[in-house]
């Protein structure tokens, strides 16, 4: 039960970040981009503080992304926020600095290749390969088998901890919610202003006939 639970909020925190992001770029709506940026920062702050592994990932994306330059907009500052506050409130597992900084060193690499026109330029594979931040992937997954090999032979490496098999999994949940949050924003965020436009729109009061 607690490993389909923590299945589900890394699907939900990717699907509130790409909303929140696409609220923010294509939208122009700031209101509805923090508040689904602030829901992701909350749901993250559970996971890094129920799972050394969420800590891992999330702060080696947090890192990578202020080390690229990659926060700009009110949007990515509350999300971040709201996961470190909750994250220090709540307080996080100890965790191995190896291992942050192999999780930062691939978030930064997909950082600075994403949307990057030199190397789209160059490669149309290194164009997909960052499109879809594949660094991160390949990282998280070599760590998971890693970590599958640990519990199945005692391998170690001193001073470097492993991620459990199912992260793999989880995070790829996160990533596949992630790019579908962007194929349903649009139908999401003109859902949603619909309605609130009918709730503002008067109701036409029918005049009674006097007799």
């Amino acid at each position: 039960m607690e490993a389909l639970l923590i299945g589900i909020f890394y699907a939900l925190s990717g699907f509130f970040m790409k909303l929140s992001d696409d609220a923010y770029d294509e939208h122009r709506n700031k209101k509805f981009a923090v508040a689904t940026g602030i829901i992701c920062g909350l749901i993250i702050g559970f996971l890094v503080t129920n799972s050394t592994d969420a800590t891992y990932i999330f702060f080696g994306i947090l890192l990578g992304t202020l080390a690229s330059k990659k926060i700009d907009g009110i949007h990515h500052i509350l999300t971040l926020l709201t996961f470190v506050l909750v994250a220090f409130l709540f307080g996080i597992p100890e965790i191995g600095l190896v291992t942050l900084f192999i999780c930062f060193l691939a978030a930064y690499l997909d950082e600075i290749g994403n949307d990057n026109p030199k190397l789209a330029a160059k490669s149309h594979f290194l164009e997909i390969f960052f499109r879809y931040r594949f660094a991160m992937k390949i990282t998280i997954g070599v760590l998971s088998i890693l970590g599958l090999y640990q519990a199945l032979n005692g391998f170690s490496i001193p001073g470097m901890s492993f991620l459990s098999p199912l992260t793999i999994i989880y995070f790829l949940m996160f990533e596949i919610s992630y790019e579908l949050g962007g194929r349903s924003s649009h139908k999401i965020y003109n859902g949603i202003y619909k309605g609130i436009n009918k709730l503002k729109t008067p109701v036409d009061i029918e005049t009674v006939p006097k007799g």
